[in-house]
């Protein structure tokens, strides 16, 4: 394997700055890559072959921090570049090393955000789309953190960008658990570009919180539900159809929301509803009833061959429907949760939950 080394160049003028350049080895023969990193021979440590930062200078000392910051980013990248030559299988010469860092491939497969968009098509091309959808969400976030600084390389994920990354989150308001959600499928799509030997593994996410808090329990109570499924509505459709979809999932034993939307009218028979839960692949019946049917008959009038009408163009993306139709259905319930005074967010999962909490009970409602 070929070896990188970090050289001093001194002056050939007494009192000028020297400059740095990296040193390839391999197969006995060396070739040079020039930096034009200039710095003066106190500010280099021969031995540890690094930038001295103890100057008393502050802006020299911030010029030398960014040098020694793009150094190692350079160096990072060679890195990366050998262990790709390697993977090949074949022999290369050092030359090699220095063509493809001066001129790298027009569409460079070893970025972070590229990386994870074939990923996700990857996953969406053999059925997994799940996956494929929490991805999109946490890749979507860290576009966003991004901003204008846009893709980055697989090399320059590290500990400091995740602990800048998850302080962003923080500032947004996100929670500890939905922060560490969106750690923990960064992490599974770093590793996967780990495992593919596309860099070598840093352990960007060593300092940042990928466990899972107890939360406080969401199970409303009875009574509110009840408050829920009798209020009058009419005035404001869009609250009305979030509270229908919300008494759905009760209903049908907390049938979570994705599930809801893509129930085919096929999949009703007979009184009986079968569908396969699409987060397991689940199949599962519930008998069909009456207040299931009152909540069908003000929705399902429609030529789609969904149920209900959250996907409601079969010719668009679907995925895209279902979430924005999440996101709608979830505000009006916070809106509702507040009317009602309930002291916590009413979201789906409220309903969801909430079925798993009395499952084993006798509720009547």
């Amino acid at each position: 394997m070929a070896t990188i080394k970090t050289k001093f160049r001194s002056s050939s003028v007494e009192g000028r700055e020297g400059t740095l350049y990296f040193q390839i080895i391999h197969g006995r023969v060396a070739r040079q890559i020039n930096t034009g990193y200039r710095l003066f021979p106190s500010e280099w440590d021969e031995h540890a072959s690094e930038i001295i930062l103890s100057v008393s200078d502050d802006a020299r000392r911030s010029l030398l921090l960014a040098l020694k910051e793009r150094m190692e980013k350079d160096i990072r990248r060679l890195e990366s570049i050998i262990a790709g030559l390697e993977r090949s299988g074949g022999t290369y010469p050092a030359g090699r090393v220095v063509e493809l860092f001066h001129n790298p491939p027009p569409e460079d497969s070893h970025n972070f955000m590229a990386f994870g968009k074939r990923l996700v098509e990857e996953l969406e091309r053999v059925g997994k789309k799940r996956t494929a959808e929490r991805y999109t969400t946490v890749l979507n976030s860290f576009t966003r953190f991004r901003g204008r600084d846009g893709d980055i390389p697989l090399e320059d994920i590290g500990s400091t960008l995740m602990l800048e990354y998850e302080a962003w989150l923080k500032d947004k308001g996100i929670c500890p658990n939905s922060t560490s959600y969106y750690m923990r499928n960064l992490r599974a799509v770093y590793n996967r570009a780990v495992d593919r030997e596309l860099t070598v593994q840093r352990s960007p996410f060593k300092h940042v919180y990928t466990g899972i808090d107890k939360t406080v329990k969401r199970a409303v109570p009875l009574k509110a539900v009840r408050m829920i499924r009798d209020l009058d509505l009419r005035l404001s459709p869009g609250m009305e159809y979030a509270r229908d979809m919300f008494m759905l999932s009760f209903y049908t034993r907390g049938m979570s929301f994705v599930d809801i939307a893509y129930l085919k009218k096929a999949d009703l028979k007979s009184g009986v509803l079968t569908y396969r839960r699409r987060k397991t692949g689940r199949r599962l019946s519930i008998k069909w009833e009456k207040p299931m049917q009152e909540i069908l008959d003000r929705y399902g009038h429609n030529d789609s061959p969904y149920l209900f009408p959250v996907i409601r163009d079969t010719a668009k993306d679907a995925v895209r429907q279902y979430r924005s139709a999440a996101h709608f259905i979830n505000g009006k319930l916070k809106e509702l949760g507040k009317r009602l005074g309930l002291g916590m967010p009413l979201t789906m999962y409220v309903a969801r939950h909430k079925w798993e909490y009395h499952k084993n009970s006798t509720i009547n409602i």
